[in-house]
């Protein structure tokens, strides 16, 4: 399941337009209001701000066959969407999904003849929309919009054959009967409301960061969270502090800030994504954490690219500790010749690791001797191919090479920058990226569209 994310503001969108205070004057990026765009054929809430959001993401909405709404503020319903749909003479079919309070918005922008179903939902029910399975869940929102209690403002369980989001804005802290419905859920990604910031007297139907805090450590709790599952701070305001500092506050959740333009990928064995890059310095977790995105998969071939070294006891001794740790089911290939091993696999790969392959690459084509770096350049362009071309899950680990000190030798300083190119290389073809501190990973998002 692929997501971009259109907007990642509050109704106000981030910077606001007539504020100036810090965290709007320190703002690198303006935040449009919250949407998402699924596999190109699905949205998630479509504001008024939506339908440009998605052209200047060079995004075509023309696919679109649901929409689904969460309530009806006027930052997540903007009907005029339909009538830019109606004027392209389409004949496609379009499901738009929510309570009343959105639907009834509407109901008066299409034409009689238009091939556009309304489907009134509130929590509780369930549906099938194309190939995904939507669960309607109960949001802390929407007192004001009328209706019986609880029922003007959903939150949305999406589930295809092989990935299982949350989306999860606007709420306040989540009622229980929404947590008891989502335990167990293991998702691969939440994308879940912060709007308040450190501004806890908001007094409002949203969360601020204690609360966010609060809710992902029960959905953890519960099970809906994992460690491998995607946490996504969505619809923020300027009540936020500047972007470093709630990074910061964020990641102490495992959660991040979303961007907009982003490209959230969720899906694929033991929901691991399908190209995972995962980074770390020297005992960071790394290794543990790329084997851990696998322990699912029925077989995996783990490329080690390490090798013996010969009177090296200690070295001797990690190599036994890593192989006892992996699963019975694994086979292991000893080999820094990963190339063809990547395209020809039939079954998940675990590349380990990238430092020590490319180490091997320079001994073979002798450059600490003053051989040319073109045959290794020659090797780096052929494993990121391989890597784009592997027909199954893989996850390659490496080092982290741009946060030490510079090297003090030549040969040092060489193979650093090599690793650093390798490392920008391959995460530019990657459909994750995770960088592993202190054991906990950090999902690095993807540059903005």
């Amino acid at each position: 399941m692929e997501i971009l994310l259109l907007g990642t503001g509050s109704a106000d969108g981030w910077p606001n337009p007539f504020c100036d205070c810090e965290s709007c004057t320190s703002a690198t990026q303006v935040r449009g209001q919250t949407a998402a765009l699924v596999d190109d054929v699905l949205l998630l809430d479509c504001g008024p701000e939506t339908p440009r959001a998605a052209v200047r993401c060079r995004r075509s909405l023309a696919k679109v066959r649901h929409i689904l709404f969460t309530h009806g503020h006027p930052d997540h319903v903007g009907p005029a969407a339909l009538l830019m749909r109606h004027w392209t003479g389409t004949t496609e079919p379009l499901d738009v999904v929510g309570p009343a309070s959105a639907l009834e918005q509407c109901e008066h922008w299409v034409a009689p003849d238009d091939p556009v179903r309304f489907v009134t939902v509130q929590a509780g029910d369930r549906i099938r929309l194309g190939d995904y399975d939507v669960r309607v869940l109960q949001a802390a929102h929407g007192a004001d919009l009328g209706g019986p209690p609880n029922t003007q403002a959903v939150l949305y369980d999406l589930e295809s054959a092989d990935a299982r989001i949350l989306w999860a804005t606007d709420t306040g802290p989540l009622p229980e009967i929404t947590h008891t419905a989502v335990a167990g859920a293991g998702y691969g990604a939440v994308f879940l409301e912060q709007t308040f910031g450190a501004f806890t007297e908001h007094g409002t139907e949203h969360h601020d960061l204690p609360a966010f805090a609060a809710t992902v450590s029960h959905l953890r709790d519960s099970g809906a969270i994992t460690d491998r599952t995607d946490v996504v701070a969505v619809h923020m305001s300027h009540h936020n502090p500047p972007e470093p500092e709630l990074a910061a506050v964020l990641s102490d959740s495992g959660a991040r800030p979303g961007h907009d333009g982003e490209v959230v990928r969720v899906g694929s064995v033991g929901g691991a994504p399908h190209r995972t890059l995962v980074l770390g310095g020297a005992r960071s977790g790394k290794s543990a954490y790329a084997e851990a995105l696998l322990a699912t998969a029925p077989s995996v071939t783990y490329l080690a690219t390490g090798g013996l070294r010969q009177g090296d006891a200690e070295w001797a001794e990690r190599v036994r500790l890593h192989r006892e740790r992996r699963p019975g089911s694994w086979h292991t290939v000893e080999t820094t010749d990963v190339a063809d091993h990547l395209r020809s696999a039939d079954g998940a790969v675990l590349l380990d690791c990238l430092g020590t392959w490319l180490t091997a690459r320079m001994d073979l084509h002798r450059v600490w001797e003053g051989g040319s770096l073109d045959g290794v350049h020659a090797d780096i362009a052929e494993l990121v191919s391989a890597w784009q071309a592997c027909p199954v899950p893989v996850v390659t680990v490496s080092n982290e090479v741009g946060s030490g000190v510079v090297p003090p030798t030549a040969s040092g300083r060489m193979f650093r920058d090599l690793l650093g190119i390798l490392n920008a290389e391959m995460a530019a073809v990657s459909d994750d990226v995770v960088l592993m501190v202190a054991g906990r990973p950090l999902r690095l998002p993807a540059p903005p569209a």
